[in-house]
């Protein structure tokens, strides 16, 4: 339904998180007996979180974890672990920046050289770990970094930007050719991102990627939508790409997996994110809180460094358990962010879905309320759901 929020000017209502909630439904389902594996290109996942290319979230060593506790964790390459043969003593130095100095800070430890040497080097680490390492650089860096990633090991590439299209124009530069990339280049499965709308997440699919990440400026460490006023919430662009998805798999018979991207704070978001369709989550300040997350306690956007835009900022989130625990349980917080595949899972025996796809079909309802609702006692103490 459209509105007018001006002469002859219409625009569309679209949802986030907080504004749906998931109907139960007409049966129900043993949660510990319902399927949650997902599949991206030809690899299949134990488990359908991916966690996402940040430096305050993922290094070799949290790539490792992540993926012995069936996940994928994606390393960011245009970042201190290519740039820095110790990142460590980087990370050590954004931690205890103050909040005043953290932004310039961060732009001022990324100013090095990338050395392709060490983007070789750390997906041979994390091969030695005996799991999937996946990487991920913005659309300018890939040709080169990709071939170099291949070469070392890596079962997946990520081709990441604030907005990628099929279609982008420029005089200054050649633009990269994603479909050529896909297609000519790479051999293993090809992750495009970031979109948010049906058109544009189509034309992505017929260039030959296996997945897109979808959502512009959800994440918590991320302002692009202050910055530059873009982006769509989270619901709405997820259903219209998981739309796309459906679309393209009628028309081709090739299944193109859509990965949420971000905004999602706990358990329920993320619940439902597959009931607007999605096929995988890409989760970051959830697993920057983890001990084994190379933050320390922090986390910043991958746009945070830019030397003359930045769009994220450092924030500060804490360590509140291990990787397993955030994942796994048990949970010791009673506000959604700990165990997040017993939460998945039962929900989905809560609507009777006994696989990803089935959840993808759950019912929802607009519930702008659905939080608030009887929780006046959780409100006034700032516990639960409402801290």
């Amino acid at each position: 339904m459209g509105f007018f929020i001006g002469k002859d000017r219409e625009v569309r209502r679209s949802y986030g998180f907080d504004e749906v909630a998931i109907v139960p439904g007409d049966i129900t389902a043993n949660p510990e007996e319902v399927g949650i594996s997902t599949q991206i290109g030809s690899v299949e996942l134990e488990i359908p979180f991916l966690a996402s290319a940040m430096d305050g979230v993922v290094d070799v060593n949290f790539a490792i974890a992540m993926g012995k506790l069936g996940g994928l964790a994606v390393l960011n390459l245009d970042g201190i672990q290519t740039r820095y043969e110790n990142p460590e003593e980087i990370l050590e130095k954004i931690a205890l920046a103050s909040p005043e100095e953290a932004t310039a800070l961060v732009q001022d430890m990324y100013k090095p050289a990338i050395n392709p040497k060490l983007i070789a080097k750390r997906v041979e680490e994390i091969k030695k770990g005996g799991v999937k390492a996946a990487v991920s650089c913005i659309p300018a860096n890939a040709a080169q970094f990709g071939a170099i990633a291949q070469e070392a090991g890596a079962d997946f590439f990520v081709a990441q930007g604030t907005v990628i299209t099929a279609r982008h124009i420029a005089t200054q530069y050649t633009p990269f050719d994603i479909s050529k990339f896909c297609k000519e280049t790479m051999k293993i499965p090809v992750i495009a991102g970031n979109v948010i709308g049906y058109k544009a997440a189509l034309e992505l699919m017929e260039t030959g990627v296996s997945a897109i990440l979808v959502g512009v400026g959800p994440g918590a460490a991320c302002t692009s939508r202050g910055v530059l006023g873009i982006g769509v919430p989270q619901v709405t662009a997820t259903v219209d790409c998981a739309a796309a998805r459906d679309y393209y798999f009628k028309k081709t018979g090739k299944y193109i997996s859509i990965i949420t991207d971000g905004g999602m704070t706990s358990g329920g978001d993320i619940c439902k994110a597959f009931a607007s369709g999605a096929d995988a989550v890409m989760v970051g300040s959830a697993f920057a809180r983890t001990k084994e997350a190379p933050g320390k306690g922090f986390h910043w956007g991958m746009a945070t460094p830019h030397h003359n835009l930045p769009r994220g900022t450092r924030i500060r989130v804490g360590v509140t358990g291990s990787l397993e625990e955030i994942l796994y349980g048990p949970a010791h917080l009673d506000d959604g962010t700990q165990n997040l595949v017993g939460a998945l899972k039962t929900c989905m025996g809560t609507v009777g879905a006994m696989t990803i796809k089935e959840m993808q079909m759950a019912e929802l309802i607009i519930a702008p309320d659905i939080k608030s609702e009887g929780k006046i006692f959780q409100k006034a103490q700032r516990i639960g759901m409402c801290k």
